[in-house]
């Protein structure tokens, strides 16, 4: 603690929590310089994990966990499993909260305390036998890489869930450093190249005073080294490429490298075409890069998809609130107000986003001159959490009508 706290005390907590998130995805691999065929229960569980399918996953994972109790990578699946069903249940998977502060200040998932406790016993029972192999074999690259995974997972809870900044980070930066050894034991461990080439970006992005600071404590980053590494191993077809892909959009989708985000997330959806997320982040990316009516036709592409049943478990709220966006952006504000009507019906356990639908069905109904239907919306968000920014406009659109700045 007294090692890091002088020391990175000028991050700001956006940037701290970009440092753990990095450590986020679910990384895996193997040791062998080709992956090993993963066996059917654990590759069973990883197609409806990366089809959002999480019960189903917890189910096949719990299995082979019980197949072979001491490998570490099992408990790490399970862990991973549980924990992303968790985060997914309150959309906090959704990306465009890791592009803006507005994550950082929410308040923390509410995760049942049975759930975490299995989270904590998984972590600590991953360690365990993690370090029992490192006790044998201190230069067990497996070991070593598996105990970094733990770390990743261990440092996202912290964040996410705790919003314990400092204990997530060091656990984060625990996990660069396992992964940083498993390539001086190992350079072709590809796979380890994802929580490298993340922290690399992240660092180098840091502002120059920051990134000096950071550097005393042996903390260094290039950001074009950090893309390439997460380039090469997206397209390693190693067992982390999807992960890496999924970082690699984030930090193109910030570069503002929009095409080449595309064509990595089309990447993505061939190799997991049911995975609704990734289908939504398609109408994000297009707005983000100033597409508005191509997002609009991809979100109703996802909504459409969901009416089919393409996509197991797909948040209905998400695809509305942004097909509600890219309409309002466009001025087709009656259009708008049934998608954002249709987003806060929709919104499940988001009473953040339950309550950004209804503030802004009730600014588009204000433009639309429906001032009746407009105080119904704000009066619905003050009663969603009259503690929030949204509260506090919702109280002032109800003394005067929202007009377009």
């Amino acid at each position: 603690m007294k090692l890091y706290r002088p020391i990175l005390y000028p991050l700001t907590r956006f940037q701290v929590f970009l440092l753990v998130l990095v450590a986020a995805a679910p990384f895996r691999c193997w040791a062998e310089k080709q992956p090993r065929a993963l066996d059917a229960t654990s590759r069973s569980g990883f197609e409806h994990f990366y089809s959002l399918e999480y019960d189903q996953a917890i189910q096949d994972f719990q299995q082979g966990l019980k197949d072979t109790p001491d490998d570490p990578n099992k408990v790490n699946y399970l862990l991973e499993a549980v924990l992303f069903r968790e985060l997914y249940r309150y959309n906090a998977l959704d990306t465009r909260l890791y592009t803006h502060q507005r994550f950082i200040d929410a308040k923390q998932v509410q995760i049942d305390p049975a759930t975490k406790q299995q989270i904590k016993e998984l972590a600590d029972r991953a360690m365990q036998i993690a370090e029992k192999r490192l006790k044998a074999n201190p230069q067990d690259v497996q070991a070593i890489y598996s105990r970094g995974v733990t770390e990743g997972l261990r440092s996202t809870y912290l964040a996410i869930v705790e919003k314990s900044w400092w204990a997530a980070l060091r656990n984060a930066l625990a996990a660069r450093r396992d992964h940083d050894q498993v390539l001086k034991l190992q350079p072709d461990f590809v796979d380890a190249k994802t929580i490298v080439g993340a922290h690399n970006y992240v660092v180098g992005s840091l502002p120059v005073p920051v990134k000096v600071m950071a550097g005393i404590t042996g903390i260094h980053g290039d950001k074009e080294k950090g893309l390439q590494y997460l380039a090469e191993a997206g397209n390693s077809g190693g067992e982390s490429s999807t992960d890496a892909r999924a970082a690699l959009g984030l930090f193109l989708r910030r570069e503002g490298r929009f095409q080449e985000g595309l064509e990595n997330l089309h990447a993505m959806l061939r190799d997991h075409p049911r995975n609704f997320l990734f289908a939504l982040e398609e109408g994000h990316l297009l707005m983000d890069s100033g597409k508005p009516v191509e997002a609009i036709a991809a979100y109703r592409k996802v909504l459409n998809g969901c009416k089919a049943g393409q996509y197991p478990n797909a948040h209905l709220e998400m695809a509305h609130f942004g097909l509600a966006e890219a309409l309002r952006s466009q001025g087709r504000n009656t259009e708008a107000l049934e998608a954002y009507e249709a987003a806060s019906t929709a919104s499940g356990n988001d009473k953040d986003l339950h309550q950004r639908a209804l503030l802004a069905a009730g600014e588009v109904a204000d433009l639309l001159s429906r001032r009746d239907q407009a105080m119904n919306e704000y009066q619905a968000a003050i009663a969603v959490d009259s503690s929030t920014e949204e509260a506090d406009q919702a109280r002032k659109y109800l003394n005067k009508p929202y007009r377009n700045p």
